[in-house]
């Protein structure tokens, strides 16, 4: 059985306290690694680890942490084959999904970051004073010190490195947490930097629960910023215990996010762009589009294509390269995903293709699989297009106008994400403006680019992630004046 230890000082080291979690492989049920379950002793060692590290690092010029970055992304590039492995193992997802995009933008986070620490500007501002001279002002922008990290389960490289290299660019060395449900590539991460030689306590990773090591994370005095990717009622605990400490947090939180569909797009793109964004990583991103509304005269053609192509994807051993969804995340998160498909129907809706746990012959028998479920008849206030599932399921609905659509879609609580499909630029224009979301894609979905910062509003999320905004966020800024005679 794999053994998974935390990453201190430089080092693997085993828990202080020896408490150890199981990790589960969810297309089979079973576990298959003992991971490091951490306590206070363990921070204290990782947060002591990063405070000796940091008056080096910090010190740094930009371009040799830049150096680092680079090599850790020409690491992670050459163990490409067993990290997509230990992804999907470790997470359910098809091969194909972490080899195409996990495992890739991994690198690609560490490149452009290392390019970024190198491209940082500050500001200055001139200021005239008359007769009596004048004055500039300018900017420093220094990094806090310790950061936390703490990255979610559903891509768990991919963010985990989204958020980790900002921070070591800008100067900042990290505790990080990963998922102790998906902890593998983060675990093998930790051993890339042990190979490559990475300055020791410059970057830290300690396992264990949320509810554990998470929150003692976030409680930590020397910890003087926390960047979360989670669920809202999380993001909001770590908010409730952070503001009074005054630290500075980034929360990109749940999303329940719409995709808008008007009667002259283009309809195969969009039919295509709905399905993807519905069932990606069995619908186990906060980006997915769960609530598909459809101009009223285009409904009935669009809703019987959707589920035609919903029945098509194949369930099965994420292993297998031909597979379009695997398995979801754990056997809780199942049964949660099969009680909101219960709940569905009890408020009236009408599953038109899946609704049930999915059995795979072989050694996925016991595995974690549910059928890709789409549901119509549902009014815009039901719980089901109220909460935030997170796996394979999406309602369809129909509106009548412009305004009806955009009322329906930012009618939650949530708003992370939206895509609009209309080959009219005028309308794509105006409801772009009006969608309370943070990230908006015309005619696309999941169209990302590094430089752009990312975020939700209401209770999506604080703070922005991604570009040189996660830099800003992971650096103090420090105005100067001086005052100069003519």
């Amino acid at each position: 059985m794999n053994t998974f230890k935390n990453y201190i000082g430089g080092q693997q080291q085993p828990p202080a306290g020896d408490h150890w979690l199981d990790v589960f492989e969810p297309a089979t049920g079973a576990a298959y690694a003992r991971l490091a379950d951490s306590g206070e002793a363990d921070l204290a060692a990782a947060v002591a680890a990063a405070e000796d590290a940091f008056p080096n690092w910090s010190a740094l010029p930009a371009a040799e942490r830049a150096h680092w970055l680079n090599r850790l992304a020409d690491a992670v590039e050459a163990q490409h084959d067993a990290l997509v492995r230990a992804e999907s193992i470790d997470n359910g997802k098809p091969l194909a999904l972490a080899a195409r995009v996990d495992i890739p933008r991994a690198a690609a986070n560490l490149r452009f970051y290392a390019g970024a620490a190198t491209q940082f500007a500050s500001e200055s501002h001139a200021m005239g004073l008359g007769g009596k001279g004048g004055a500039i002002n300018y900017t420093l922008r220094q990094p806090h010190g310790v950061v936390g990290c703490i990255s979610p389960w559903n891509l768990p490289l991919y963010l985990f490195t989204w958020k980790i290299a900002p921070a070591l660019a800008a100067g900042n060395c990290v505790v990080a947490k990963p998922s102790e449900v998906t902890p593998a590539t983060a675990a093998l991460f930790g051993q890339i930097c042990e190979d490559v030689g990475l300055p020791p306590g410059v970057l830290n990773i300690v396992h264990g629960r949320g509810a554990g090591i998470g929150q003692a994370l976030v409680e930590h005095p020397a910890i003087g910023a926390i960047s979360f990717t989670g669920g809202t009622a999380t993001g909001a605990n770590i908010a409730r215990t952070a503001a009074p400490m005054f630290k500075k947090l980034s929360l990109e939180l749940g999303g329940k996010n719409p995709t808008l569909i008007f009667a002259d797009c283009d309809f195969d793109a969009a039919l295509d762009g709905a399905v993807k964004a519905a069932f990606t990583n069995q619908g186990e991103i906060c980006l997915c589009g769960s609530r598909i509304l459809v101009e009223d005269s285009l409904y009935e053609r669009f809703r019987d294509a959707f589920v035609e192509h919903a029945r098509a994807l194949k369930v099965g051993d994420p292993l297998e390269s031909d597979v379009d969804l695997g398995a979801v995340v754990s056997e809780p998160h199942m049964n949660k995903i099969l009680a909101a498909i219960q709940t569905a129907g009890e408020e009236g809706g009408r599953i038109l293709t899946g609704g049930n746990r999915k059995r795979i012959d072989g050694r996925c028998i016991d595995g974690w699989f549910i059928e890709p479920t789409v549901i119509e008849g549902l009014g815009p206030d039901c719980r089901t297009n109220q909460d935030e599932i997170f796996g394979p399921v999406v309602t369809l609905a129909p509106f009548s106008s412009e305004d009806e659509a955009v009322a329906c879609a930012n009618g939650v609580r949530y708003g992370l994400a939206a895509s609009v499909w209309s080959r009219d630029v005028s309308r794509c224009h105006r409801i772009a403006d009006k969608l309370e979301a943070g990230l908006i894609w015309i005619n696309c979905w999941m169209l990302r680019d590094l430089r752009v910062p990312m975020g939700g509003m209401k209770q999506s999320g604080a703070g922005r992630e991604g570009g040189f905004e996660a830099m800003r966020f992971f650096t103090e800024p420090k105005n100067v004046c001086i005052q100069y005679d003519r």
